[in-house]
């Protein structure tokens, strides 16, 4: 590990609030520490296309506060071919990169993971997506931000709510994990939480009605992960339609505003944390990890770990969910 001299960086996938001061936080302690550092736009696509840029101190100055990456992301269908990738690393050989810390979710470590293994690149990944569903680590870069995002919209539309005594059904992102929904619903005051990790178990749509959310309210707001598993909030403004046509039932699908706006101070910090220790991971010889936090403390998360969809909800949650609801 003694001959990296230069670190590239790069953001890939879903764009998430903080990944800038992680970006800000890798090249001042990778300069401090005597790197070279190379921004690569555009995540994987723009390791294919050689769009890479040599960075200073002065690269990532007043950008902590900002939302998005000045890095840029993309989508990046050819890095999923042995071609793409073998480009890839031609051109990281070519800027003479040494090593990559990549900040991104489940998708972004997954192509690191291969690219490691396919070449031998030392890489480091920062958790950077709303979605809280890498294993391994408390919480992602974004995902405090988002919280707070769903938090403010839950507010605002509570006024609309009790005005027209309806149901609505707030669509919150989260991929295939209920993170955002279940404790945007406990951090709103939302009466309830549907997501994917207790479908199996219970019908949550019937369960919300049978205990008769209206006892002591006129209106009720529900949270509700994106995903085929929960129906979404069409589908279930749908089934309440049909099978509870009682209900005037609303849908409010919040989208990719969740993941805009300026981080909040938790995501600068946790960003900041996460980007310094990334580059103290590669001073210490470690290779193919993702840098996660626990109990406040910085961890050294293998990607077959961070990958694993091991983390689970907390079911206490969902219980108290129900019972602050009432």
């Amino acid at each position: 590990m003694g001959a990296i001299k230069c670190i590239g960086i790069l953001t890939s996938g879903g764009d998430a609030p903080g990944m800038n001061a992680a970006i800000r936080a890798v090249t001042r302690t990778a300069i401090y520490n005597g790197f070279k550092v190379k921004g690569i736009m555009r995540g994987y696509k723009g390791l294919i296309t050689g769009e890479i840029i040599d960075f200073t101190s002065s690269s990532v100055s007043n950008i902590i506060q900002k939302g998005g990456t000045i890095l840029k992301t993309a989508r990046c269908p050819e890095f999923r071919e042995a071609e793409g990738r073998q480009q890839a690393y031609e051109n990281m050989c070519k800027a003479e990169i040494d090593a990559l810390v990549v900040i991104g979710g489940d998708g972004t470590i997954t192509g690191a993971q291969t690219l490691a293994r396919e070449f031998d690149v030392p890489i480091v990944a920062l958790p950077g997506t709303i979605d809280n569903d890498l294993s391994g680590t408390d919480s992602t870069i974004g995902y405090d931000t988002a919280l707070n995002t769903i938090m403010e919209a839950v507010d605002k539309l509570r006024d609309t709510a009790t005005s027209h005594e309806r149901l609505f059904f707030m669509e919150v992102m989260g991929n295939t994990a209920g993170y955002l929904a279940l404790n945007g619903a406990l951090a709103s005051g939302a009466e309830a939480a549907i997501i994917p990790e207790m479908e199996t178990e219970t019908d949550q749509l019937k369960n919300l009605i049978d205990n008769g959310f209206r006892k002591s309210k006129n209106s009720a707001i529900v949270l509700v992960a994106e995903n085929p598993a929960t129906g979404g909030a069409m589908g279930l403004a749908e089934r309440v339609k049909k099978e509870f046509p009682q209900y005037d039932a609303r849908v409010t699908i919040l989208g990719h505003l969740q993941r805009g706006g300026s981080p909040t101070a938790s995501d600068r910090i946790l960003a900041s944390r996460l980007g310094a220790a990334a580059i103290a991971a590669l001073k210490d010889g470690q290779r193919n990890v993702m840098i996660g936090i626990h109990n406040m403390e910085m961890v050294y998360v293998p990607f077959s770990k961070a990958l694993g969809r091991s983390k689970q909800v907390n079911k206490d949650k969902v219980e108290l969910v129900k019972i602050l609801s009432i």
